[in-house]
């Protein structure tokens, strides 16, 4: 009877064994379900992105309110008749 139950349980451990430590373990699902839920976010912050740069796009390609203000912000270009003022800090007030 003691033969038998050593080889019972022998079995019962090599069936186990892939379940806790191998390829496909409980371990391995875990690091793959947070790896996965890292990409996602990682993936909403894109489609975020890539919605924000759509909108931008569509701007550009519809109106002139958006190219003027690209021409404004990255080139420092103003309509004729415009005065560009600049406003610097009060050096006074940053002093420590």
């Amino acid at each position: 009877m003691r033969p038998i139950l050593l080889v019972l349980l022998t079995l019962l451990l090599l069936i186990q064994y892939p379940l806790w430590l191998g390829n496909g373990s409980w371990t391995r699902v875990w690091v793959l379900r947070e790896d996965l839920a890292a990409l996602q976010q990682v993936n909403e912050g894109l489609r975020q992105r890539n919605a924000a740069l759509t909108a931008e796009v569509s701007d550009l390609q519809d109106g002139t309110e958006a190219a003027e203000e690209h021409a404004r912000i990255d080139l420092g270009m103003q309509n004729k008749n415009e005065i560009f003022v600049q406003i610097l800090p009060d050096a006074t007030s940053s002093a420590p």
